[in-house]
């Protein structure tokens, strides 16, 4: 793991540099609470996947000010001595609480909630932004891929359109979480032990003399993983006859009469739905009804929802591009933002910050808080999130009610035995402390496949999807209305 503590907005440091001074001029230690959350859902989607945990736990593990990087900074002219000296010093003593990776999440939701010396706090800011908004985007766009393609299998196939060797690796990591079966990506194969795959590209057929030959030898040494890429020339013409010649000479030397295992070809051209029902029908006729077909080709959840309308026959999609850029919507969008503040020495308790807009969606909900799901308790299904205040406790055993957060008279009953609550936050670290184990990819990938399940399909629509309640406990509103009249009346101080 590489150290990434200067991986920040410079913004961060000189506000340390200033809440450093600060401190030193009181005498007083400021601690704060900040909320990771975001607005609202890329690509109109009606949830997201949140991802790229493990890679925080690993970047405050190594948080550290080297010589190096006290030199650089030194260099800039803009810090003192003094504060240079505590950097060399720095070690994060805060505690951050997380939603796991691959957990259904919904905007205005604390994903992330980090509580530290404010210093410590500003410091993580930008990282913790970078690292969270990166992979829950690939991974929600993945999810979205994934259920577009009805249970076939999603490879996938960026990495040499990916924004760089980071984007490409990690954003296979964060696809993988959002369902994808497996990635060209070696390198991420290796890191995060999950599935690799590919072909075999045009110029392996172009290099040969005949596609015939190039087929023969690619199934000489993959006869167990035998994928012919059949466009080169003319897919239905040449490619596919020559790909069903060497199938057939596959079996016939495969004298154990297994038959052949893992084979079929890939289409990266032309009308995929067309060519896929002729292939099909060509492959079946020749006595090879289990090979499969698979498609590439600028793929994205559309084209694929499109082809899947079409009884395209492809069983299986390699996405690259649009998957590994979010290309329809290339940002996340989410936001780190001060809830609360707590000074040493004077009023030794937290208190409540709020920030105001124009725009409601960008009016933050105050306090420490805890997030709630609620599950229906005959199917399984969620039924709507709960933000509460970090005091607040929510049980099976009582009747709930609901409300919306904004249009209040939207209310939703539920009557104990109705529902199944579960808090989502878990503790990540404790006083500068990992108290928590980071679960392989795998694990984290399962995990992921049972949350979307507990979404109903008319949340998983790719337009104009359902919308789920995320709604504040009767506290937090009231809290939340007292501040917000509280700063109208003396715009000066919104706390």
């Amino acid at each position: 793991m590489r150290n990434l503590t200067l991986l920040t907005d410079f913004y961060e440091l000189t506000m340390m540099q200033a809440y450093f001074h600060v401190e030193k001029e009181t005498g007083r230690r400021q601690h704060a609470a900040f909320d990771m959350f975001y607005r609202e859902n890329t690509s109109g989607n009606g949830y997201a996947v949140v991802a790229g945990l493990a890679q925080v736990v690993d970047y405050i593990n190594e948080l550290a000010f080297h010589d190096d990087d006290i030199e650089y900074l030194r260099g800039t002219g803009v810090f003192c001595e003094e504060f240079l000296a505590y950097l060399k010093q720095f070690k994060f003593t805060g505690s951050i609480n997380a939603v796991p990776e691959g957990t259904v999440v919904f905007p205005g939701e604390p994903l992330v909630q980090v509580i530290a010396p404010i210093m410590e706090a500003q410091l993580i800011e930008t990282a913790v932004l970078n690292i969270i908004n990166h992979q829950s985007l690939i991974a929600t766009k993945a999810a979205r891929v994934c259920w577009a393609a009805k249970g076939d299998r999603v490879l996938e196939f960026g990495l040499r359109r990916a924004q760089g060797p980071d984007a490409g690796v990690y954003g296979a990591r964060a696809a993988m979480i959002g369902g994808c079966a497996a990635t060209s990506n070696v390198l991420a194969g290796r890191l995060f032990g999950v599935p690799v795959q590919g072909t075999h590209a045009h110029s392996w057929i172009m290099s040969f003399s005949s596609e015939r030959d190039a087929f023969r030898y690619y199934a000489n040494i993959y006869p167990d993983a035998c994928i012919l890429l059949v466009d080169t020339y003319d897919t239905l013409k040449s490619g596919i006859p020559n790909a069903i010649k060497v199938f057939r000479e596959l079996r016939y030397e495969n004298t154990a009469g297994a038959g052949l295992k893992n084979f079929g070809i890939r289409l990266d051209s032309g009308d995929l739905a067309y060519l896929s029902k002729k292939a099909r029908k060509m492959l079946d006729e020749a006595g090879f009804p289990d090979a499969f077909i698979c498609a590439s080709n600028d793929l994205d959840e559309y084209v694929i929802s499109e082809l899947k309308m079409q009884d395209a026959e492809i069983s299986v999609w390699g996405v690259g591009t649009h998957l590994i850029t979010s290309k329809e919507n290339p940002a996340f969008g989410g936001v780190y933002k001060l809830v609360a503040t707590r000074t040493e020495g004077a009023v030794d308790e937290w208190q409540n910050t709020l920030k105001l807009s124009e725009d409601p969606l960008k009016i933050t909900n105050p306090g420490i808080k805890k997030l709630f799901r609620i599950y229906d308790a005959e199917s399984g299904k969620m039924k709507a999130d709960l933000v509460a205040l970090a005091d607040e406790e929510y049980t099976n055993d009582c009747d709930l009610t609901l409300f919306d957060p904004i249009a209040t008279w939207k209310q939703m009953r539920l009557r104990a035995g109705e529902y199944i609550v579960r808090e989502l936050l878990r503790p990540i670290f404790k006083d500068g402390t990992c108290v928590y184990d980071s679960p392989t990819v795998t694990e984290i990938c399962a995990y992921a496949a049972r949350e979307r399940d507990t979404l109903w399909d008319e949340h998983k629509r790719l337009v104009k999807p359902h919308i789920m309640p995320v709604d504040l406990s009767q506290r937090l509103y009231d809290l939340k209305k007292e501040m917000i009249e509280r700063a109208r009346r003396t715009p000066e101080t919104h706390g």
